[in-house]
This record gives C-alpha cells, structure tokens and sequence, in this order.
C-alpha cells in the first residue's frame, strides 16, 4: 500500500522571491529544485507550508476545502518566521493553478488531492543564523492520496501524556514549521516503542495542548473541551470547522485550559470520547491515556458515535453531499 502523501503529480506551481518582488508564477516539474548549498533553509530552518484538499464531487465538479484560511496562515507562518512576505492573492493563483492542472485526475471520494503549499528562505548565507533570508521560494505541491482510514475508522488510538516536555518552544507553537514537527519526531518514536503509543500528547506541566501533528479535543456528552488559543500549538483549521460544526448541531464548545487531573478523570465516565483532529484524518479517536505507568480507558476505548457523527458532518460538506452553508468550498476550473 502507497503511504499517504508518498505520491506527487509531475508538476507544481513556483514562484521564487528576489529580494524585491515575486517572479510571476509557473508549472515546473515537481521533483527537482534548484537551491544553493549554503541556502538559509537548510540551515536556520526558514521553512513554512500549509495542507489543504481538493475534493471530486459527483456531479464531476472538484472543490477545495477551506483554502483561504489556509492561506492566512500560511502568511501568518511567513511573517512569524521572518521569511519574505507572501502575496495572498498569488498563492491563490497558484493553489488553483496546480489543482487545475490536475483536477481530472482528483480521486473519488474518500480520496482527494492533497495541496502542500511550501515556503522556504533560498539566500545562500550561512553567516545569517541572526538575520532572515531575503530571497525565498514558493511552490504548491499535488499528492492524489486515498482514504485516510485504510485500516479503518473504528481504530482508536493510544496516546502517552507527556507533562515533562512540550512539541516546541511555545512562541512557536502557531507556526506551521517543518522544526516543530522534527521537534517531536524522536520523542514520539521512543512512546512508540517502549510504551506502543501512537502518539504523544503533550502536556507541559498538566496543561493538555496537542500531539505532534494533530490538535486535541475531549467530547463529555454534548460538550466539546479544547485548549483555547494562543502561540503554543497550531490553530488547526480542521479543529476550527469541527468546533463551528459542533456549535451548528448544539453542543456547547469550550475553548480553555484543560489539566491531565481533569482529563483523566473526565475520561473515565460512561460515553466520554476524545479525537485528534487534522487535514489528514479529519478526526480520529483516542481510545487509551498513558500516564504514570498506568492505563486510562476512554469510554469504552472505541471510536464513539459524536466523534463519528461530526467527522460525517465535515466529510459531507466536503464531499458535496451536504449544504457548504460557511461558504468553505471554491471551485476549480478543470
């Protein structure tokens, strides 16, 4: 079986940053790159993207979901990493440009194009770990993936609680960056092998944030907790649209700290649900809590049916087989 994201379309969109303006975009083949040794990225790590998908309707129509709130933050992620500005409206372009190009290629459902808009810091200077690249290049990649949940939905996760450490420094915790994900690589490989965790769920000093790759949510009935937002984790867009969803079918939505003591404790009454939620899988359910050598069941550690019932709801709008009433879909031309 291919792994998720492993496959590209043969062309991307580029444009590159000279110091002072944007180059107009182009098509380009998708697997090579030309980049100076001594390029900022490689080195101070000035690198942002963003994930995104396109999904195929039935009537032939391809939609991509949410993009321009992806594109805020990938501007936000910019800025923050003190990379060249970028143009919203070009990145638009070019999202649509690469997604066009391809659209007759979009799978069916579950399946999608899977979007990697990329923005790296390309000035050759190694004497910069102090200064921002000047120069800079944006692409869009294109990767046709399948169902995410190959070996099924219903699998719930196991997830280690981490108090002692964090997925990254908090004031970088918004920026969607390839250093916080290479951050929790390691850790998250040690859960895996001496606790068969999953993930980790970081939580530094009892306050439950995120894993490395995905936000976390605590459903207890009809009331959704997660952490409110700040710089120490990412404002997943997937996590916004299941709150904006949970808020549509009456469930009450609260943003705020939330502590392993509570979460522990509220993880043991009959019907609680906890999910990860992201691009990838939209929502996945947690089944098992590690802490302190000890194991926590979730309800009753299976996939529950609000965890379900909102991944549907999202699934639906995407898929065109429900009102987009939040005017989250953009067509693309084919």
């Amino acid at each position: 079986m291919t792994a998720f994201g492993s496959v590209f379309m043969p062309e991307m969109a580029l444009s590159e940053f000279n110091g002072e303006q944007w180059s107009e975009p182009k098509m380009v083949a998708s697997d090579c790159i030309s980049l100076h040794p001594g390029a900022h990225v490689l080195h101070y790590a000035s690198t942002c993207f963003e994930g995104l998908k396109a999904f195929r309707h039935a009537d032939g129509s391809v939609k991509i979901f949410r993009m321009d709130a992806n594109i805020a933050r990938f501007a936000q992620s910019s800025r923050l990493l003190a990379l060249p500005a970028i143009d919203p409206e070009q990145t638009r372009q070019m999202i649509t440009m690469a997604v066009s190009r391809f659209a007759d290629q979009a799978p069916e459902v579950p399946g999608s194009l899977y979007i990697r808009p990329t923005h790296i810091g390309t000035e050759p200077a190694i004497g910069k770990a102090a200064g921002p690249s000047t120069t800079s290049m944006q692409y869009v990649l294109i990767s046709p993936v399948g169902d995410y949940f190959a070996g099924g939905a219903d699998v719930a996760l196991r997830l280690l609680l981490e108090e002692d450490g964090m997925r990254c420094a908090p004031h970088m915790g918004r920026i969607k960056s390839g250093g916080n994900y290479a951050s929790a690589l390691l850790p998250t490989l040690n859960a895996k092998r001496d606790f068969k965790a999953d993930q980790i769920l970081f939580c530094p000093d009892g306050d439950v944030q995120e894993t490395g790759a995905a936000n976390f949510l605590l459903i207890d009935g009809d009331t959704i907790i997660t952490k409110a937002l700040d710089t120490s984790f990412l404002h997943g867009i997937t996590r916004d649209s299941l709150l904006t969803l949970a808020r549509d079918l009456g469930m009450t939505v609260e943003e705020r700290s939330l502590s392993v003591a509570e979460l522990l404790e509220r993880s043991q009454k009959p019907g609680c649900e906890a999910a990860l939620s992201g691009t990838a899988a939209v929502m996945t359910s947690v089944g098992t809590l590690l802490h302190k050598g000890k194991e926590y069941q979730v309800g009753n550690g299976k996939a529950g049916p609000t965890t379900n019932r909102l991944r549907k709801a999202l699934n639906d709008i995407q898929w065109g087989r429900a009102a987009d009433t939040h005017g989250w879909l953009v067509s693309v031309d084919a």
